[in-house]
């Protein structure tokens, strides 16, 4: 079979003002290359839009670096090899990697890890059996101290984190698990099939009101998707002890003008919280007890997953811009080729 000369990637081809805009990204030819010694060459199959993304458009230092303009954008894809340089990787092999937002990627095969299509849909290891996946997992377990008997608030819970955060801790006891949503069909997933014991839609009315209704008695942990006036209300209801765990803004990641932080965080003080951000790749250690456990509950029903597909490589941009917006259920994947 001759080996593929050119390919679609996606280019950043401007940094964006606020909310980004189709005319910010550009679909262009880019050549192929062969893989050298301990190189691979993968078809990719599904793309990830993710909201960490958004930040890499801005020109600004983090804890990783920006997407460069006019170059094709990285992210998590899972993809087939079609040519193969390297030891221990043969054609035909799954793998997953981080050249995503293209058609075809060659990298070192020291940067791709092999999964199996027959224990779970490629997919999955994008989203719930991927790093959204484990960020829910170590989020909870790890950062948050989560403790049998916890009451937990999410924010963003009907996404491919926060979903997974509720339901592993309703599965891991807690006493309560309380979620946010933009949607009545997104209130009603989280309590009717991820078992949420109460959730609301944060556009009905004030966050902190709804989340004392929802939480009378008060909270002992809260994972923060969104940030704004979803963690001002968090740090209102957590009780004393209370541990956050700091994983998305998602409310801010395209405002023009820095938003005004909690108003209340001097509670923190009184109440001896403990707000922690978290970045997923601190993390990598729990990744074997992570896959085993959820792989166990996914097989036994307790772990409910959905995911939002958007079809062809034209599509990842409208994808991910809707992915901003809370368009998608679960996580968001771009569909390339099966």
């Amino acid at each position: 079979m001759s080996l593929p000369t050119t390919g679609r990637a996606w280019h950043l081809t401007a940094r964006p003002n606020g909310w980004p805009t189709p005319e910010d990204f550009a679909l262009r030819e880019e050549p192929v290359a062969a893989p050298a010694s301990g190189q691979i060459l993968v078809r990719n199959a599904v793309l990830s839009v993710d909201p960490y993304m958004r930040g890499r458009m801005n020109d600004v230092k983090s804890y990783v670096p920006p997407f460069r303009l006019d170059h094709p954008m990285e992210g998590g894809a899972v993809g087939v090899v079609v040519a193969s340089e390297a030891e221990g990787f043969a054609v035909g092999d799954h793998v997953l990697h981080f050249l995503g937002w293209r058609e075809y990627a060659t990298l070192d095969a020291a940067h791709a890890q092999k999964v199996s299509a027959d224990l779970a849909p490629l997919s999955t290891y994008l989203g719930v059996m991927g790093m959204p996946g484990l960020t829910a997992y170590a989020g909870l377990l790890d950062v948050a101290s989560f403790q049998e008997g916890d009451a937990v608030f999410v924010s963003g819970a009907a996404g491919a984190v926060g979903s997974q955060v509720g339901q592993i801790a309703r599965i891991k006891g807690a006493s309560r698990v309380i979620g946010s949503a933009g949607s009545p069909e997104k209130v009603k997933l989280l309590t009717e099939e991820y078992g949420f014991d109460a959730a609301f839609n944060y556009k009905d009315g004030p966050v902190a009101e709804q989340l004392r209704a929802a939480a009378p008695e008060g909270i002992d942990v809260y994972f923060d998707n969104v940030g704004g006036d979803h963690l001002e209300a968090a740090i209102g209801s957590l009780k004393v002890h209370g541990r956050a765990t700091l994983c998305g803004a998602i409310a801010q990641y395209n405002d023009t003008e820095a938003a005004p932080g909690p108003r209340n965080l001097a509670l923190a003080i009184g109440k001896r919280l403990r707000l922690t951000g978290m970045l997923v790749n601190d993390h990598q250690k729990l990744m074997p007890r992570f896959l085993e456990e959820t792989a166990g509950w996914i097989a036994s029903g307790e772990l409910k997953y959905h995911e939002t597909t958007s079809e062809g490589i034209e599509s990842a941009v409208d994808a991910f811009l809707g992915m901003l917006r809370g368009r998608n259920t679960g996580k968001m994947i771009v569909r390339l080729a099966d």
